[in-house]
């Protein structure tokens, strides 16, 4: 007679790191449903990972590099400097310049954002609008 195996995943450990400073290192672990809040990771490095469906809110995420990641479905919004009303809101601060480098932003959607003297260069613009008119169609009118 066969015995079947009744082995089950062992439930995720539960670990509480309050008003610490520790340095760790984490590798092939599952965090998954972990919470991280009120904290500072300032030059950390998060490297092949899967983090579908994480948040991040209310951040300072100033200098931040992404390289070789899949942000389909992400979804930007509210970014800047901090508006007025906010306890860090400074009307002298000025938001520094992003920059997107090689990305593929097809399908995209840019909504009431300030685009004031962003540059675009050597990029595909096939089909792509500004309040409806076709980019192609206003630099070739441009161009006349």
């Amino acid at each position: 007679m066969e015995s079947k195996s009744t082995q089950t995943e062992p439930a995720n450990e539960h670990l509480e790191i309050l008003e610490a400073r520790k340095i760790l290192n984490v590798k092939w672990s599952n965090l998954d449903d972990s919470k991280f809040r009120e904290f500072c990771m300032n030059n950390a490095c998060i490297e092949d990972v899967c983090a579908t469906g994480v948040k991040i809110m209310d951040a300072n995420l100033s200098d931040l590099e992404i390289e070789g990641a899949q942000l389909g479905g992400a979804y930007i919004h509210n970014i800047g400097m901090p508006p007025k009303g906010h306890p860090n809101y400074d009307p002298a601060a000025k938001q520094r310049p992003l920059t997107f480098e090689n990305c593929d932003l097809n399908n995209s959607t840019i909504t009431d954002c300030n685009l004031n003297n962003v540059s675009i260069t050597d990029c595909n613009l096939t089909g792509m609008t500004i309040n409806g008119i076709l980019v192609e169609d206003l630099l070739k009118a441009y161009n006349v």
